[in-house]
């Protein structure tokens, strides 16, 4: 399974940005999530989706992120709205099935004025 992620960038603080993930596989049975590391920190969850749709946040993105999938078009979707300075962090998105999960590239996003 290939996951292609896209969509970061340059941001100002309070603007913007949508990161998708396209899975060369279906992704109907997979928990899907994406996940953030930045700057002299360890990996860690930002929003996740189960395969039922149910979805979890840290609580440092609530009511700020958004996650989606469409399972027609094999993709995740994270909008990030109010975006801070603190939100700068490489992304990843993870599809996980029953035995083994995938991981995207990485996608930059910065957040700075």
């Amino acid at each position: 399974v290939q996951l292609q992620a896209c969509g970061g960038g340059l941001v100002q603080p309070g603007g913007s940005l949508r990161l998708s993930c396209a899975a060369s596989t279906s992704i109907f049975t997979a928990n899907v999530g994406w996940y953030r590391r930045g700057p002299g920190k360890q990996r860690e969850v930002v929003a996740s989706m189960s395969n039922g749709g149910s979805t979890n946040y840290a609580d440092s993105v609530k009511g700020r992120f958004t996650i989606s999938r469409d399972n027609g078009k094999n993709t995740v979707s994270l909008q990030m709205d109010s975006l801070k300075p603190e939100d700068t962090a490489v992304y990843y998105c993870n599809v996980a099935y029953t035995n083994r999960a995938y991981w995207g590239q990485g996608t930059q996003v910065t957040v700075s004025s």
